[in-house]
């Protein structure tokens, strides 16, 4: 493919992207009020460039007209959540599937405080 035709291709593709963000975007401004639904921050007109869309299920063509995928999230706990989506399947494990930890530090505690405890009284005697 010519660089020309690349050019093309993907200036239309950006063009259609911005076209149905804003039709999605718009729409969940009229539905939603101008909170963010994780850190309950409130939105103006002057700042309401900081709020954005979230899709839920992380489909940005699943645009349900009753809004039921979107939610409004600042841009900070957008990308907090979009991090998450990131990490989740490389840092912490919430499945069970992370591996366990087989060492025993703290399993003679006990008994080395009743030692430990012993020899202070016999040195204080």
């Amino acid at each position: 493919m010519s660089p020309d035709k690349l050019d093309r291709v993907v200036a239309e593709a950006r063009r259609q992207r911005e076209q149905r963000e804003r039709g999605y975007r718009e729409q969940a401004l009229k539905l939603y009020p101008w909170v963010c639904g994780r850190c309950g921050r409130e939105f103006t007109r002057e700042n309401l460039t900081q709020l954005t869309v979230h899709h839920r299920d992380h489909n940005h063509d699943n645009n349900p007209a009753d809004g039921s995928n979107w939610e409004l999230l600042c841009l900070y706990c957008h990308d907090n959540e979009h991090q998450r989506l990131v990490d989740g399947p490389h840092g912490s494990a919430t499945d069970g599937s992370a591996p366990r930890a087989t060492g025993r530090p703290f399993a003679d505690l006990g008994a080395l405080l009743k030692q430990g405890s012993g020899k202070g009284s016999e040195t204080n005697e």
